[in-house]
């Protein structure tokens, strides 16, 4: 009949429009774990609709060759701006992560034009912020119940080790093999045959050492536990600006619990988790990156890496206001006096 041909054609057309943006009309749901192609469509989305101020840049391939990539934010300039770098998923199982990334970038884009502070960071400020860092093994933790709570990297085991994956955050090339390691290849925390073995970890570090002198603030997003992590993650090693790193992460952690009364805790790991080494957060602050710093995010444990859908928003509303205090600190340390000469200019 023509009604139920016009019918199936609709149906046609919907699901063509499903595939084709996936995300069309504002329908992506940030309340909901979404899979790595979903994440990419996403990105897309977000860059296509927001020209003025996002752009996308490849910046390193994983080990089953994925481009990694992440959306660089803020107002474009012809000059080198100062930057904050942000990225999640490091690890795969912690799905959450990656859930707070698109809430971030969400939240930003939706607030810039009307909120002068996000404008003000926009002006000033540069987002280079990955999604998805560990994107083979994020893929490999959605494939069945059995890979759900896989960590590390995809890449093979060397020599006679018939294990897979490299623990990304223990490969970085800061204080690397010295504490809170495995050699054993089949460990979750084993840290690689050598520093930078892996690609992931190569493309951060080759980024950040090509941004070194405009990233100012590196915030890396994992969970569980409720903890603001600073440098370093080895016991007798302590940041040069400590003190500092301490204060700045106890505001962030105030933040956090104005919104829904979460707790936080502040610390080096060895102080409030366990001792590490071969981090990012680490290798940012040796490569002089001054406010470095590790979310891990809900829970303590009930639910652990299986956070349920219903506390995506909650734990992600609350983290969002823990990292713009740390961005809003640090953009005010290196603007504030310029803006304060420009205010003054206004009234006179």
């Amino acid at each position: 009949t023509m009604k139920g041909s016009v019918i199936s054609v609709l149906v046609v057309l919907a699901v063509v429009d499903r595939l084709a943006g996936g995300l069309e009309h504002r329908s992506y749901d940030y309340t909901k774990y979404h899979t790595m192609d979903e994440i990419s469509a996403w990105m897309n989305q977000m860059e296509r609709e927001n020209p003025d101020v996002v752009s996308s840049m490849i910046y390193g391939q994983t080990y089953e060759n994925r481009n990694i990539t992440l959306l660089k934010i803020g107002f474009k300039s012809t000059t080198p701006k100062k930057a904050v770098w942000m990225d999640c998923g490091i690890h795969a199982r912690e799905w959450i992560a990656p859930a707070f990334c698109q809430h971030f970038v969400k939240e930003i884009l939706g607030s810039y034009k009307t909120d002068s502070n996000v404008n003000m960071l926009f002006k000033n400020l540069d987002f280079y912020i990955t999604p998805v860092l560990n994107m083979d093994g994020y893929i490999y933790s959605w494939r069945d119940k059995t890979t759900r709570l896989w960590r590390k990297s995809r890449s093979p085991g060397t020599g006679n080790c018939t294990c897979f994956g490299t623990d990304l955050n223990r490969n970085f090339y800061a204080n690397w093999g010295m504490v809170g390691i495995s050699r054993d290849c089949c460990s979750d925390i084993y840290n690689g045959p050598t520093a930078l073995s892996e690609p992931e970890a190569k493309a951060v570090t080759d980024f950040l050492g090509a941004h070194q002198n405009e990233v100012l603030c590196y915030l890396t997003i994992h969970s569980y536990g409720q903890l603001i992590l600073i440098p370093y993650g080895h016991p007798n090693i302590s940041a040069p600006n400590y003190e500092e790193l301490m204060e700045v992460g106890l505001a962030a952690a105030k933040a956090i619990k104005a919104v829904h009364g979460t707790s936080y805790k502040v610390g080096t790991a060895p102080d409030i988790l366990y001792a590490n080494s071969g981090t990012s957060r680490d290798f940012a602050r040796l490569i002089r990156i001054p406010y470095s710093f590790t979310f891990e995010l809900r829970d303590k444990g009930n639910y652990g890496f299986i956070l349920p859908e219903d506390q995506i928003q909650p734990a992600c509303e609350e983290s969002y206001q823990g990292a713009m205090s740390i961005v809003n600190y640090v953009h005010d340390k290196n603007f504030k006096s310029a803006a304060i000469t420009g205010t003054l200019a206004t009234v006179f």
